[in-house]
């Protein structure tokens, strides 16, 4: 399915061409019937002689009404450049055709309405005008094609040009990712909301689910129809009308995005190759505040220069554009840049999730290029390097790629460890220089942690996740690949460098001796005014040598156990036992007992009924 757009100046007879060729009469507002002119988007649809039928979008030629005529021609494949013969080239001539220009447009046909009014010098005039007005664009070359809407010449010869237009068009690519950017919305009584616009990178069927963007509103496809044919499935590249349910009319507004859950999201900064027409009548400065047209949508933006102060008609440029709202678009997608009185430039997005860059930066200019022109394992490594890790659909979403397509590049890239994967499906993507960051970075944090901890078993996971800024389910995969290449290794709990283990300083052996030697002097009433680096202590009691019953309670294990066992020994004969009997059979104060018995407990051999302890 193909879209034909007609572009060109007010009054130059572009709706009344298109209702000679279809039947169709694209002008549906009573204003723009009493008026003459087309104010709103017109669409029609024609059957050309080979039998292919295509859509028609009819846009508004008056200056007043360019920013619609910019919502319509977003979506076309071929531009119908409408010239009236009896006035030849006009000045929203001109600014139509530099709009195709900058949407690289690259097919065209250019209708020369109301031949009855020239002579035949004349026409042939204009239409060599015309010719010459083409070369430099994206359409340049198109054929010229004179007609009479009234009298019915030369449109079969306009209808044969366009369907050679479209000959070798190849069909719009089919990503899997639907987007509809909603031109038009209304309601009808019986059937409630429906919203109409030309499809790009998937299909929409009957029953899928969708949501609204940016503003987020989710629904189901109920109908569609396309043509006015009610139809199951609509392809790329068609002009869809798509009902609605579970979303109101109030919800939706032209420009919003159409398309399903899970894979697009609303940016409010994106990078872009800019060009400023020939023709502008002033150059774009750095920090502009100009309005951005991108499929239906209308914006107010600030245009930040990556690589000049400003740019004068004719030049390009890197670019950074920040909308006033958040708005949906992708890689590829283009733009035109107007202020109140005419268009600047445009181009197209290189990068939808851009972040804030240092200016004239050598790299981030090389990274802008490559994502633009690199070839296709380019554009992938390019586009992971501002969202790694990523998952395969993340990465196909940001570099605008088919799943089928970008699955047969990451094989290889894999295999080349251009890219590295994590997890059993490598469900999570790296570049080569992303993953040796990461490897860097744990290698980095448990250096200076066993530097800072030496007696400590290693770092705790959490701290080490925390500081290499993953989320989970991204760490454990990383933290199992860390472990096979060696960087590091983990249990449970810890995370090391291999080969660590913790050790004692000379210093630190001596200050281990002298205090376990005092308590080994009173083994069941250890002394607890001793000072000693808790660091000291907590090694002694992961290697077993002590155990801490509380804060103030330290007792060498052999001690600890022996009054342990004595006290199970002593419930197992009476069944029970008080705080008062242990003292009297051990000998010692009601701290040292209460310490052992509250230990018992949290390791859950013994348990208190009352003033009583029984055994588990």
């Amino acid at each position: 399915m193909y879209v034909v757009g007609t572009a060109g100046h007010v009054d130059h007879g572009k709706s009344t061409l298109v209702k000679a060729l279809t039947g169709i009469d694209p002008d549906r507002l009573r204003e723009e019937k009493e008026r003459g002119m087309t104010i709103e988007l017109g669409f029609a649809w024609l059957t050309l002689p080979n039998g292919l039928e295509v859509s028609v979008v009819d846009v508004p030629g008056h200056e007043r009404f360019i920013k619609n005529m910019l919502m319509g021609v977003g979506g076309i494949d071929v531009a119908m450049l409408v010239v009236a013969a009896d006035e030849g080239v006009m000045p929203q001539t001109r600014e139509h055709l530099a709009i195709i220009d900058l949407l690289r447009i690259d097919r065209g046909v250019v209708a020369l309405t109301k031949r009855e009014l020239a002579e035949p010098d004349w026409l042939e005039l204009v239409s060599t005008d015309v010719t010459d007005l083409l070369l430099g664009t994206s359409i340049e070359g198109s054929p010229v094609v004179a007609v009479s809407a009234h009298t019915g010449e030369g449109l079969e010869e306009l209808k044969v040009a366009l369907q050679e237009r479209l000959h070798d068009l190849p069909p719009r690519p089919d990503l899997g990712r639907p987007r509809l950017p909603v031109d038009r919305s209304f309601t009808i009584a019986g059937f409630g909301t429906v919203v109409t616009g030309t499809l790009h990178d998937g299909r929409l069927r009957v029953g899928q689910e969708i949501e609204i963007l940016p503003s987020g509103p989710q629904g189901r496809v109920r109908g569609l129809q396309t043509h006015k044919k009610t139809v199951d499935e609509a392809i790329p590249g068609s002009r869809v009308a798509v009902n609605l349910a579970g979303i109101s009319y109030d919800q939706i507004k032209r420009g919003d995005v159409l398309t399903v859950p899970g894979w697009l999201r609303s940016t409010a900064a994106f990078d872009v190759s800019l060009r400023v027409v020939p023709d502008s009548p002033r150059p774009v400065r750095h920090n502009a505040r100009l309005t951005l047209y991108t499929g239906a949508l209308e914006v107010d933006a600030t245009v930040r220069l990556l690589d000049a102060n400003e740019l004068e008609p004719g030049e390009s440029g890197w670019a950074q554009v920040r909308v006033e709202q958040p708005i949906a678009v992708v890689k590829g997608d283009y733009f035109v840049l107007r202020d109140s009185v005419a268009t600047l430039g445009g181009g197209n997005v290189v990068d939808p999730f851009a972040q804030r860059h240092k200016r004239f930066e050598e790299g981030m200019l090389t990274r802008l290029a490559v994502l633009e022109r690199g070839s296709e394992d380019e554009l992938i490594v390019s586009a992971l390097e501002s969202i790694q890790p990523s998952s395969p659909a993340e990465l196909a979403t940001k570099a605008n790629m088919s799943p089928d397509l970008l699955g047969g590049r990451l094989t290889a890239l894999l295999d080349r460890r251009v890219l590295v994967g994590v997890g059993a499906a490598k469900e999570y993507l790296f570049t080569a220089s992303g993953w040796e960051s990461v490897s860097r970075s744990a290698h980095d944090a448990l250096a200076a942690y066993h530097r800072q901890y030496p007696l400590r078993p290693g770092m705790p996971r959490e701290e080490l996740r925390n500081r290499l800024q993953m989320k989970t389910n991204i760490f454990l995969p990383a933290l199992a690949q860390l472990a096979v290449e060696g960087i590091l290794t983990a249990d449970d709990a810890h995370v090391r460098l291999p080969g660590f283990s913790p050790a004692f300083t000379a210093g630190q052996r001596a200050t281990a001796d002298a205090y376990l030697a005092s308590l080994a002097s009173s083994r069941y009433t250890p002394p607890t005014d001793q000072k000693i680096d808790p660091e000291i202590l907590n090694a002694l009691v992961m290697q077993g040598r002590v155990i801490k019953a509380n804060e103030d309670v330290v007792f060498l294990k052999s001690a600890y156990e022996e009054m342990a066992t004595r006290v199970v020994e002593r419930i197992n004969t009476k069944g029970k036992v008080t705080l008062a009997d242990l003292r009297d059979m051990f000998g010692q104060s009601r701290k040292y007992i209460l310490a052992v018995l509250e230990h018992m407990d949290r390791m859950q051999l013994t348990r208190r009924v009352g003033d009583d302890r029984v055994l588990r």
